[in-house]
């Protein structure tokens, strides 16, 4: 199934400080660009540290190398949008410079940037989950089960064959991007599951 990646949404012209960046230039670089934190890099572009507004309010040091926070916490062009936003949420970030596969910067990503993802439109949503996940994961007719989503938050309605699939379908529907929520109104015919049948409640996308 198709996800969006982190290198579609982040920002590749970076404001970046060296370790020898003095107090008052990374502020006023801060101030500039109505940023609140900053990658710091070697010479080779690695990022060596990211110094953040709280850094540089809790001390007064001299340079960026003993304001940043070390090690940075870093993500790859290429991951998803999704382990993205469970590594902000993880690490306590707001913000995490970009990647390549030689760990080189080549852009920076925010929270506000992966928010963006839930602003997909809804008729788009439902697209997705007709082909990514009816037709080619699940391997049904797109029009297999009612589809009907309203402000990200998707409702599925009808029957499938097994119980295994209702819970395949929920599960696969949570992670298409967009995605806030899913109410499960599936009925099966086979419970191949082993389980007592049990009230349906929305399950909301964990990040």
């Amino acid at each position: 199934m198709k996800h969006m990646k982190v290198g579609g949404l982040m920002t590749d012209d970076v404001v970046s400080a060296v370790p020898a960046a003095s107090f008052r230039e990374v502020a006023k670089t801060l101030a500039e660009h109505g940023i609140s934190g900053i990658p710091v890099l070697d010479e080779d572009d690695h990022v060596v540290g990211v110094v953040s507004e709280s850094d540089l309010l809790a001390r007064r040091e001299l340079t960026a190398r003993e304001l940043m926070t070390t090690p940075a916490v870093t993500v790859h062009a290429e991951e998803t949008v999704a382990d993205a936003a469970r590594l902000m949420v993880r690490r306590g970030v707001e913000r995490l410079p970009v990647v390549d596969e030689e760990e080189r910067l080549v852009g920076i990503v925010t929270r506000r940037d992966l928010l963006c993802v839930y602003l997909r439109p809804d008729a788009e949503i439902r697209r997705r989950i007709r082909e990514d996940v009816l037709t080619d994961a699940m391997e049904l007719p797109g029009d297999a089960v009612d589809v009907h989503v309203l402000d990200g938050v998707v409702t599925l309605g009808g029957g499938v064959r097994r119980r295994s699939q209702a819970l395949t379908l929920v599960e696969l529907a949570e992670r298409v991007d967009g995605v806030v929520a899913v109410v499960d109104r599936l009925s099966f015919h086979e419970d191949d599951a082993g389980l007592a049948s049990a009230p349906r409640t929305p399950h909301d996308v964990s990040w």
